[in-house]
C-alpha cells in the first residue's frame, strides 16, 4: 500500500466514512485465493440470476446500425424504453406518463438518486430489518440516517403494525423504504400492510419508497402482483423503484427506473440523471426489447426459483439447530445458523474447510441489520443456482457447520 505524507487538509468526507464496503462482497478475495488453490466454491452468497436472458435483448443491439455514432440518450431515458415501460406497468393496472418514469443506471442508482433528491443532513428513513445492505450507503451517501423497525423471523418477518410504526416517526422522518416482495427475506406483503404503510405515509407527510425489483416473484397465487402504485391517493409520497435485473435475468444491463407523480421529486431526480448525462444507450435499446417478452417467461421463471426454493428448503430442515421462514417471495431467505458467528464462519469455510475440494459461500446476516448484535447468527441464502447445485450447496453448509462446532 502507498504511504503518503501526513495532510490535515485532505481528507474523506463524513458521509463516505458512515458507509461500508459491501458485505456480500467482501469475502471475494478469500473466494479468489481458494479457487486458485483448487477449491470449487458453491454460491448462495450473490443474487445473481442464472437464468438466460431473453433472446430480444441480444437482437434488439446486433439490430443497431454500426456505421454512425454511439451518442448520448436522453438524460430521462430513450421514448421506447420509457414506452415500454410504461405498456408493461398498464398491464398491471397503473397508468403512467412519461414525466412519471426515469431511467437510471440500475434501481441502485434510482435509489441513490431519490435519497439525494428527498434526503436533508440528519433526516431519517424508517426500514424494516433485515434490509438490503446498500440501502444503508444510499441513505448515509444522502446524509440520511436509519431508523430500523425491527422484525423476527419468528413470525414471518412481518412489520409492525400501525401504532408501532408511528411511535417511531420523528420531527426527522422523511419516508418509509420497504421491500416487496423482500430482501432478504422473501417476505410479500399483505394488501393490509400495504394500505397501512401507504395510511401512515399520507397521514404523516412522508415519502414512501418502495422497492419492487422483485415483484413478479411471489409463490403464492393469492398474493398476485404486488406494487404499491395501484393504491389511490399517493401521487405525492410514493416513489417505485423497478429495474430489469432480476425480472428479466439481465443484471448485467444495468437498466432500472424511478417512478413517480410528485413533479417536485421528478425535478429533483432528473437534476442527479442529467448529471450523471445518460445510461448506456445500447443497454436502453436491449431493455425496451425485454419488456415485449412473452408474459410466459415470468411464469416459467417463477416455477422454477420455487422449485429451487423447495430443495433449499427441504435441504435446510435437514442440518440439526437451522431455524428459517420459508420464502413467500423473491428468491432469498434468512436463517438462523447454528454457530456463533456467521462472519467468522464464512471465513473459515473459505480458509479452513472443503469436503471433496469443494466449499460454499452465503452471506453474513449482521450487516442487514442495523440494531446493534442482531443477525450474527443468521445467513442469507440465495437460490439463483440450479437444483442439484442448490443440493450440494446445503449438503456442504451441514457438513462445514458440523465441522466448525466439532473444533472447540
Amino acid at each position: 500500500m502507498p504511504v503518503y505524507p501526513a495532510n490535515k487538509m485532505m481528507k474523506i468526507s463524513v458521509n463516505a466514512n458512515c458507509c461500508e464496503l459491501s458485505p456480500i462482497r467482501k469475502f471475494h478475495p478469500l473466494a479468489v485465493a481458494a479457487e486458485q488453490q483448487g477449491l470449487r466454491i458453491f454460491h448462495l452468497n450473490i443474487g445473481q440470476p442464472d437464468l438466460p436472458t431473453p433472446s430480444a435483448f441480444y437482437d434488439a443491439i446486433r439490430q443497431v446500425p454500426n456505421d454512425g455514432t454511439v451518442a448520448y440518450a436522453p438524460s430521462p431515458g430513450m421514448p421506447e424504453l420509457i414506452g415500454a415501460v410504461e405498456r408493461y406497468y398498464r398491464g398491471i393496472g397503473v397508468d403512467l406518463s412519461p414525466a412519471d418514469i426515469l431511467i437510471t443506471t440500475g434501481g441502485s442508482e434510482a435509489l441513490l438518486f431519490t435519497c439525494l433528491s428527498i434526503l436533508d443532513p440528519g433526516s431519517e428513513v424508517i426500514v424494516p430489518e433485515p434490509y438490503y445492505p446498500n440501502y444503508a450507503t444510499f441513505i448515509r451517501a444522502a446524509g440520511g440516517v436509519i431508523r430500523p423497525m425491527q422484525t423476527q423471523g419468528e413470525n414471518g418477518f412481518r412489520y409492525a403494525g400501525r401504532e408501532e410504526l408511528e411511535r417511531m416517526i420523528t420531527s426527522k422522518t422523511r419516508a418509509i423504504l420497504v421491500t416487496n416482495p423482500g430482501n432478504p427475506t422473501g417476505t410479500v406483503l399483505t394488501q393490509g400492510e400495504m394500505d397501512m404503510l401507504a395510511r401512515v405515509a399520507k397521514a404523516h407527510g412522508l415519502y414512501l419508497i418502495s422497492d419492487e425489483v422483485y415483484r413478479e416473484f411471489c409463490y403464492d397465487p393469492q398474493a398476485g402482483v404486488p406494487t404499491m402504485a395501484t393504491l389511490p391517493g399517493l401521487e405525492e409520497n410514493l416513489i417505485v423503484i423497478d429495474s430489469v435485473s432480476k425480472r428479466f435475468s439481465a443484471c448485467g444491463a444495468r437498466v432500472g427506473c424511478a417512478i413517480t407523480k410528485n413533479p417536485l421529486v421528478q425535478e429533483a431526480i432528473l437534476k442527479f440523471c442529467q448529471a450523471r448525462l445518460s445510461v448506456a444507450t445500447l443497454d436502453q435499446i436491449g431493455a425496451a426489447a425485454l419488456y415485449d417478452t412473452d408474459p410466459s417467461l415470468f411464469r416459467q421463471a417463477r416455477a422454477e426459483y420455487c422449485r429451487r426454493r423447495d430443495v433449499v428448503v427441504q435441504g435446510l430442515r435437514q442440518i440439526p439447530g437451522v431455524r428459517f421462514t420459508i420464502p413467500q417471495g423473491a428468491f432469498y431467505l434468512m436463517a438462523a445458523l447454528p454457530v456463533d458467528d456467521t462472519d467468522k464462519f464464512q471465513q473459515w469455510l473459505l480458509t479452513e474447510f472443503a469436503d471433496q475440494g469443494q466449499t460454499v459461500m452465503f452471506a453474513p446476516g449482521a450487516p442487514f441489520y442495523a440494531t446493534e448484535g442482531r443477525g450474527v447468527q443468521e445467513a442469507r441464502i440465495a437460490f439463483v443456482s440450479s437444483p442439484p447445485e442448490l443440493e450440494r450447496a446445503i449438503v456442504l453448509l451441514g457438513l462445514g457447520i458440523a465441522a466448525y462446532n466439532a473444533r472447540r
